[in-house]
């Protein structure tokens, strides 16, 4: 895997990743920023959000669950002192189906988070303590 990050101008960059997508990182204004994109730790946040919602899709739609629209929502705490890591992440999924199994939802979290999801176990391994939880939102029979 290879990414590529140009400096644009300030405090401004465009990510480049391998695949041929680019994304634009900035800083807030206080930080010489324009605020024209997301910052770095941000893109990190929502890289483990996204490596976990794929997991736990991909695991539902395995257990052909009738998945409509899956949320994660991540909450992000970190440490005060300079580097700023994150020292606790907590993550919420909020599953929308029809006849969801609430046993089917709470495995797919659960693999995710202890055997899939190489972001959330790298961030595990280097000291971040990250936490999972779900809620089921039934849609009544069409």
């Amino acid at each position: 895997m290879k990414a590529r990050i140009k400096w644009v101008q300030d405090v401004m960059f465009l990510g480049e990743s391998g695949s041929g997508h680019s994304v634009v990182m900035d800083g807030p204004e206080d930080h010489g920023g324009r605020n024209m994109g997301v910052r770095p730790m941000e893109m990190l946040l929502m890289g483990l959000g996204g490596c976990t919602s794929f997991d736990v899709m991909s695991i539902l739609k395995k257990s052909r669950q009738d998945v409509v629209d899956c949320v994660a929502e991540l909450d992000a705490e970190r440490a005060d002192a300079v580097p700023s890591v994150f020292t606790k992440i907590h993550v919420h999924f909020k599953v929308t189906g029809r006849n969801l199994k609430d046993a089917q939802v709470k495995r797919a979290v659960a693999l995710s988070a202890e055997k899939y999801c190489s972001a959330s176990i790298m961030l595990e391994q280097g000291g971040v303590e990250i936490t999972h939880d779900y809620e089921i939102v039934e849609l009544a029979e069409s």
